[in-house]
């Protein structure tokens, strides 16, 4: 992942609502959510979760999946992982470590 996808990605992500959705997406797994029981269950009215749903799906957080005359929008794993693993890169200066960020012996 580059800088500038990982700036997006976490830019989208500094927003409650934005983070609240990411997250409750995450718990749907792969099956994913129609907006408005996304909506429903974080009470967020749709005009406004159109807005944010825009902004996970523009740093690639989220996908949208046509299914009949509705979308369905499910957490993109894999940015989800690249974003993780860019962040714990360097971790421990490239040696593996533990939960506690100690290194795990050989």
């Amino acid at each position: 992942m580059e800088n500038k996808d990982a700036l997006a990605a976490l830019a989208a992500l500094a927003q409650e609502s934005r983070l609240a959705v990411f997250r409750l997406l995450i718990e749907a797994g792969p099956d994913g959510m129609s907006p408005g029981l996304i909506g429903e269950r974080l009470g967020i009215v749709p005009s406004s979760l159109s807005f944010h749903l825009k902004e996970l799906s523009h740093a690639g957080l989220v996908a949208p999946t046509p299914s009949g005359r509705y979308l369905i929008y499910a957490a993109h794993m894999p940015t989800m992982r690249a974003l993780i693993g860019f962040l714990t890169d360097n971790c421990c200066g490239g040696i593996p470590c533990g939960p506690d960020s100690s290194p795990v012996p050989p």
